[in-house]
């Protein structure tokens, strides 16, 4: 009778513990432990290369650390590069097998059966891989800040810090749509091969095609007939509107305004918009954050969306014991 009314009185009783379970499960996997070695050596790699192509240039640029993130040397591209990849894969890895995998080992319903809801199991379930993956993008931030600090020799400055951390942010909720996504498909499939499958293959869509199917969309749905430049204007705009669907798109954007100062627009500027201002000269942080507050937005709207699709779908299974 105790335990009915916990359940009945705490629909989040058993939240923290599925959170702590679930995260030592990640942090102990074999294949966490792959992706962190993948992801630590492509951080030292990186950061190495772009450390000793910038030592010459420590007295003239003011924003060092921020530079270690996008500078590229040949043949190693630059750090966010890497990331814009492997975090996808990250996410992917924590929660394609969240669900599916309690029903295939039978636990899911001995895990019910304790002063657990549902709502707790799953949101238990996103939030350990959330935590895991911005553990994981914490502790490589501060190795490349650390890196900096001893190859550079000069500590950064507050906006460099601060940019630098909106960035991790940033990084983190990329991730979370490939978790939430990943989790979306584990409830729905019942094979963790399937759902992995799954989730990969949306994620080459929005790499690969969905670059060419935009371009394709836009010469359809906006073509040019005359060659006025204003048609060419709208095919771009429409073009560059729907590549925001991608939330490849928004994260690069995003990272390019708060890792480069210097960028004062991301869509089309015309010059008659550049009028008084000074090219070049770099934006103050809280303007920046002004610049990608939209996309900022649109990635947490897609986490949102997709974890309350999962949520909706589990709630509807039926779990026998």
């Amino acid at each position: 009778m105790a335990r009915s009314k916990v359940r009945e009185g705490s629909p989040w009783t058993g939240l923290w513990a599925v959170v702590f379970k679930e995260m030592a499960d990640h942090l102990t996997s074999a294949r966490m432990l792959i992706l962190q070695a993948l992801t630590l050596i492509t951080a030292v790699g990186t950061v190495y290369a772009a450390a000793s192509n910038l030592r010459d240039t420590v007295a003239q640029d003011r924003f060092l650390l921020l530079r270690l993130f996008t500078t590229a040397q040949q043949p190693l591209p630059a750090f966010v590069g890497f990331l814009a990849f492997l975090v996808p894969l990250i996410a992917i890895a924590l929660a394609f097998d969240a669900v599916n995998g309690e029903f295939n080992q039978h636990t899911m319903a001995r895990l019910l059966a304790q002063p657990i809801y549902r709502d707790a199991l799953l949101f238990g379930k996103f939030l350990a891989g959330l935590f895991t993956l911005a553990l994981v993008l914490t502790t490589i931030w501060l190795l490349i800040v650390g890196m900096g600090l001893v190859g550079l020799g000069v500590p950064p400055g507050g906006e460099e810090v601060a940019r630098s951390l909106w960035f991790l942010v940033l990084t983190v909720f990329y991730g979370g749509v490939w978790l939430a996504l990943a989790l979306v498909f584990s409830i729905t499939f019942r094979q963790p091969a399937t759902a992995a499958l799954a989730s990969i293959a949306v994620w080459l869509f929005f790499t690969v095609f969905w670059g060419i199917i935009v371009d394709l969309l836009a010469q359809f749905l906006r073509p040019v007939r005359i060659g006025l430049p204003s048609e060419y204007l709208a095919q771009g705009q429409l073009a560059l509107m729907l590549s925001r669907l991608s939330p490849n798109t928004l994260y690069s954007e995003a990272i390019l305004a708060m890792l480069n100062p210097a960028v004062r627009s991301l869509g089309f500027v015309l010059p008659i918009q550049l009028d008084g201002a000074i090219l070049g000269a770099p934006l103050p942080l809280d303007q920046s954050l002004a610049l990608i507050w939209p996309h900022f937005t649109g990635l947490v709207a897609v986490t949102i969306l997709l974890f309350a699709l999962g949520y909706t779908l589990f709630q509807r299974q039926e779990i026998r014991a």
